[in-house]
């Protein structure tokens, strides 16, 4: 009975009396706190060294205890003095002035732990988010530099704080007041109305600017965390506090200012093998970025690309900028604000034309058209390291039309060329081996990244109309052979491609499928497959007598680059069948593209360039001939096209590259055994030693291989659907 009443008259106690005594204490350490700078007199003590973090600590207890003990929503006396006597705003005037040492310190973890730990909200109050923002203010400042932790402890606390109410974006960002709705009140010295919306000139510090200026610092966990706080505030999805975060907080700008300033410490020295040997890099993990290879300009180039790989999801995963679902295919990837393209300027739109005007144009672009071989080979490797990183669609549509330009009529010779696109494609068959290198592997790049408008401006759009195939009668073969005798035939089967002579203008094939002229669809694919395997004579084949990987090697790893095409083009309703050539407008004169005629031309001369070079140019022409639309498989694939005059395939530029290797042949001494010794040296079996003619049989190990490529992804893709 006894140690019941006790309960009774100690929980009375509890009940009545604590608000008096939590008041008077929480005072008393206030006074205590104010009370040292009227009797300090050593300025250089250490805050930590004194009683204010104990009274804050204190004071920090009381007001959690004193929450606990009233209703949920109701104020009690403690925080209401704190609201009231304008404690926070002191404190934060305490903090600027970094009075003790480390005040500054002390004054942050204390804003941490009442906004953190007092379940009432706070930050609509005018008294709480007008000293948050003052102590946002100072973050980066030389005084603060020890703070970067209680930083970002800080900026993390407020951000959680936005997730659960992001109405409080705007009161943190703009300084509203939650009584009239206004602007808080300007830094003394603001005209008025500045700042309203895109203050370009004059940056006040705010959550965004001092969760930007953490994401650079050196200590990575500091960095880190502030990374994924920003993303925090990007992927809110309520439009107001997206568009808040557009309008007030500087974001877009200093982003990609950033994005800049790390690109320009990049060396110019950086190698493109350097470059493209890193992989692409991961801002959660940028130690792993780099390989385990160490080169002049690693580490820079290490944090523009994960800062590039942090931008890239920052704009995959921010509020939603509209669907191009029910967007015609033809208007599909074409530039934002083109017209019928709405582009609504949220987060992620506004970021990706931050990006494009700072870094594409005002950065890449003048790099991209100097006239300097080592300008050009390292701004084209760093292109190149952008293009494999970015994977958001807004950016990448970005890139894509900034690289490319608008595109969708059938190029013509004499079109007004885009500069830039004129420029990269050029490059590719430059005079410099290097620069020619770097391009293709751009290009390469380029048509690896998932956006239709890349296939469709470099090829697909000259071949929409199916303008290479002869319409009419075929043309009589220009060498006016008469009828075939059955011995001929005989010679034609065992070697139908390899005759003397070859027409100046197209390429009629003399020996057809049953059917006559028709795409790949209607002939067996075995045969397409033989046409191409049978292509290099057996003078120049090497690869079987080496006992390599074997043919199943090649359909393996043909398997892969189909299934990877397949995947990327997925989304974008290419058809299963050729387009009917009766539906199909009919043309002038043919023309392959800028891009295609470089490549062809390229391959043409495989017999006469370097090694490295002609793996990719076949590199790229294997990739172009993996994908599945019907017209590329037909024009890249199909040896028994009857092409319209004066145009060429893929299929017949090898045959004229045979062509002039059978003759090679006959003037090479031993050009077999020759051969041979060259193809082990490329695989490490012999020493390498000069030797003569050795980029032409160089270059017939390439075609060997090549022809063994375009056979296996024949075979992998099948026949295209449908009639033609």
């Amino acid at each position: 009975m006894l140690s019941r009443l006790g309960a009774l008259l100690q929980q009375a106690v509890e009940t009545r009396e604590p608000s008096v005594d939590l008041l008077e204490a929480f005072t008393e350490h206030w006074k205590g706190i104010t009370g040292y700078y009227l009797e300090a007199t050593d300025e250089n003590t250490p805050a930590k060294q004194t009683d204010i973090p104990w009274r804050l600590k204190q004071m920090l207890d009381i007001l959690v205890y004193e929450e606990k003990q009233h209703p949920a929503g109701e104020a009690g006396p403690c925080l209401e003095y704190l609201l009231q006597h304008k404690v926070l705003e002191t404190l934060s005037t305490l903090g600027k002035a970094e009075y003790p040492p480390g005040m500054r310190q002390q004054v942050l973890l204390f804003f941490s732990r009442v906004l953190g730990q007092v379940q009432h909200p706070l930050l609509h109050y005018l008294n709480v988010h007008r000293p948050v923002q003052k102590l946002l203010q100072l973050s980066g400042h030389p005084l603060g530099s020890g703070t970067e932790k209680e930083e970002a402890q800080f900026a993390a606390v407020l951000c959680a704080k936005i997730q659960q109410d992001p109405t409080l974006l705007a009161y943190i960002l703009e300084g509203k007041s939650i009584l009239n709705g206004r602007k808080a009140q300007e830094q003394p010295g603001t005209p008025p109305g500045e700042g309203a919306e895109h203050p370009p000139a004059r940056r006040d510090g705010n959550l965004v600017t001092s969760l930007v200026g953490l994401c650079k610092s050196q200590a990575s966990r500091v960095a880190l965390k502030a990374r994924e706080n920003l993303l925090l505030l990007t992927k809110l999805p309520q439009e107001a506090a997206a568009a808040c975060l557009v309008r007030s907080g500087a974001l877009c700008q200093l982003l990609s200012e950033h994005l800049c300033h790390l690109h320009g410490a990049v060396p110019p020295c950086a190698h493109p093998d350097d470059v493209l040997a890193m992989g692409r890099a991961s801002w959660r993990s940028p130690g792993d970025a780099g390989g385990a290879g160490d080169f002049a300009g690693k580490e820079s180039l290490v944090a523009f690309f994960c800062w590039l790989d942090f931008l890239d999801e920052l704009v995959a995963g921010a509020h939603p900028v509209g669907s191009t679902k029910g967007t015609p295919p033809q208007a599909r990837g074409a530039h934002p604000g083109a017209q019928g393209v709405p582009f609504p300027q949220l987060v992620a739109g506004a970021l990706g034309e931050a990006v494009e005007e700072k870094f594409f144009r005002g950065v890449l672009q003048p790099q991209l058209l100097q006239m300097s071989e080592l300008a050009i080979l390292s701004a084209t490797a760093v292109l190149s390291g952008t293009v494999r990183q970015l994977r958001a669609p807004p950016l990448l549509q970005r890139l894509v039309f900034f690289l490319l330009g608008p595109g969708g009529h059938p190029e013509t010779p004499g079109d007004p060329p885009h500069p830039l696109r004129a420029h990269l494609i050029d490059r590719c068959d430059h005079l410099s081996d290097e620069i020619s290198l770097a391009s293709l592997r751009l290009f390469e790049e380029l048509l690896r990244v998932p956006h239709e408008e890349v296939v469709l401006s470099l090829v697909l759009r000259n071949l929409q109309a199916r303008g290479y195939l002869q319409r009419g009668p075929p043309v009589p073969d220009e060498r006016g052979a008469p009828e075939p005798d059955p011995e001929e035939e005989e010679e034609e089967e065992e070697d139908p491609y390899f005759t003397d002579g070859f027409p100046e203008n197209g390429f009629g094939m003399g020996k057809k499928p049953p059917g006559g002229s028709s795409p790949l669809g209607k002939g067996h694919v075995s045969e397409v497959v033989s046409s191409f395997l049978c292509l290099v004579p057996e003078e120049a084949k090497t690869s079987s007598c080496l006992e390599e990987g074997g043919y199943d090697t090649y359909v393996h790893d043909a398997l892969g680059m189909v299934q990877a095409s397949r995947s990327r083009a997925a989304s974008w309703g290419w058809p299963p069948a050729p387009r009917p050539l009766d539906g199909c407008p009919p043309e002038g004169q043919f023309y392959e593209g800028r891009f295609l005629k470089v490549l062809f031309d390229r391959l043409a001369r495989i017999l006469d360039q370097p090694y490295s070079l002609n793996l990719q140019v076949t590199s790229v022409l294997s990739l172009l001939a993996s994908f599945p639309h019907p017209h590329l498989h037909e024009y890249l694939l199909d040896p028994y096209l009857s092409l319209a005059p004066g145009c060429r395939s893929l299929f017949s530029v090898l045959v004229r590259v045979i062509g002039d290797l059978m003759q090679r042949i006959q003037r090479v001494p031993h050009f077999r055994a020759k051969l041979l010794l060259v193809r082990q040296q490329l695989l490490g079996l012999v020493p390498g030693e000069q030797m003569e003619h050795a980029t032409l049989f160089k270059g017939v190990v390439v075609l060997e291989e090549f022809c063994k490529e375009l056979a296996a992804i024949a075979l992998v893709k099948g026949p295209p659907e449908g009639p033609p």
